[in-house]
């Protein structure tokens, strides 16, 4: 993976090619960014810069016949953990060495691809996947080896806050004290996830969202995008590089959540004075229960983005609105009154608090339905 393949984000790629010029390579870093920031394919850039000894953010000028390895990600110090599940072809105690040709070639076809879409990869998109104890053990197996080149060994974690306490605790001493020469590149979304212990031996680098301009101009010159739709893709993506490509594949799963989000909001205006409406809630969160925990994970942060975008509507800040809801009979400017500095805390903490029961594997159809009475109160609240 070149730098130059990489959108943007010139500052970070002259940090990583200084440090690593400087031979001040900190042996434990954390990339945080939102999905389709370029946090992967940068660590993966990073790493092949180290070990094939580069001397440019072109990544050129070093080993030949290294280079060459990492355009199949097949370097032999170049070690992956990822989250995995079992599925129909590893049954038991799953590992990311079981998954390597999946992830390879997850990563080839777009190395900005989001959690949801690896789990589409495995056939396990109903399930949650985890880096568990067994991970653990795997890498502190591999890491105890000697580099296969003579040079670094990198251990790159994506996702690193799926990793659970048990898996953790064991790999902490490992992260805190290394083997010489070894590189811990850890990365992830939600930073706060990761236990404190993990986080405070790491120096930390967070990427931002991506300018408009630079995913347009990607647009344009790796997907044929025209200049006019490329800009219309760009506004909409919100400095994310993965829904911009979902939104030019027409795949971002969007349209579904947006009926299913007008479908809610409606029944629960209904249900004020309107017992009956109950029902329709009950059907509503019964829907959406059946749907895999990641999906329904995925559409209540899109309702918490919804919401978002109605209360910048409400306020006059329409330059920063890009939802274009699609669904007849239903407008933004509409809608955008009943979301108000007096209900959109209350709206967002119940929606981050459904989202954090249904990671633990809460009944999804009483969570939902338990959010949704409550939705039915916050709508009809005054502004103050």
């Amino acid at each position: 993976m070149l730098f130059q393949e990489i959108i943007g984000l010139p500052h970070i790629k002259t940090h990583l090619t200084t440090t690593a010029n400087n031979n001040r390579i900190p042996h434990a870093q954390l990339f945080v960014g939102n999905p389709g920031s370029g946090t992967l394919p940068m660590a993966v850039a990073y790493a092949q810069y180290i070990l094939c000894k580069n001397q440019n953010a072109e990544n050129s000028g070093g080993v030949e016949s290294c280079n060459l390895k990492f355009d199949k990600l097949a370097h032999a110090d170049l070690h992956f953990a990822f989250p995995v599940a079992a599925n129909e072809r590893v049954k038991k105690h799953p590992v990311s060495a079981n998954f390597l040709e999946e992830w390879r070639a997850f990563f080839n076809e777009n190395p900005y691809g989001s959690l949801y879409e690896w789990y589409q990869k495995l056939g396990i998109e109903n399930k949650q996947g985890q880096i568990g104890v067994d991970e653990a053990q795997d890498i502190v197996k591999s890491l105890s080896l000697k580099s296969y080149e003579g040079g670094y060994k990198v251990m790159l974690i994506w996702m690193a806050e799926k990793m659970n306490i048990a898996a953790a605790n064991k790999l902490l001493k490992l992260i805190e004290e290394p083997p010489n020469n070894t590189l811990f590149l850890l990365i992830a979304e939600d930073e706060e996830q990761i236990i404190q212990t993990i986080r405070s031996r790491c120096q930390v680098l967070h990427f931002p969202p991506l300018p408009e301009a630079e995913i347009a101009e990607f647009l344009q010159k790796k997907k044929a995008c025209k200049p006019e739709e490329a800009l219309k893709i760009a506004y909409q993506a919100n400095g994310s590089y993965t829904r911009a490509l979902n939104l030019l594949n027409k795949d971002s799963g969007d349209d579904a959540f947006e009926t299913w989000f007008i479908q809610w909001v409606r029944s629960a205006f209904k249900a004020k004075g309107n017992k009956s409406t109950v029902l329709e809630l009950i059907a509503w969160s019964e829907e959406i229960a059946g749907m895999g925990r990641e999906s329904q994970k995925s559409f209540l942060l899109y309702c918490i983005e919804f919401f978002r975008q109605a209360l910048l509507m409400n306020y006059q800040a329409k330059n920063l609105v890009y939802m274009e809801p699609k669904t007849k009979g239903f407008q933004l400017q509409k809608f955008a009154p009943f979301v108000h500095g007096g209900n959109i805390l209350s709206i967002t903490e119940a929606l981050e608090e459904a989202i954090y029961h249904i990671g633990r594997n809460a009944n999804a159809k009483i969570v939902l339905t338990d959010l949704s009475i409550k939705l039915t109160r916050f709508l009809h609240k005054k502004a103050t």
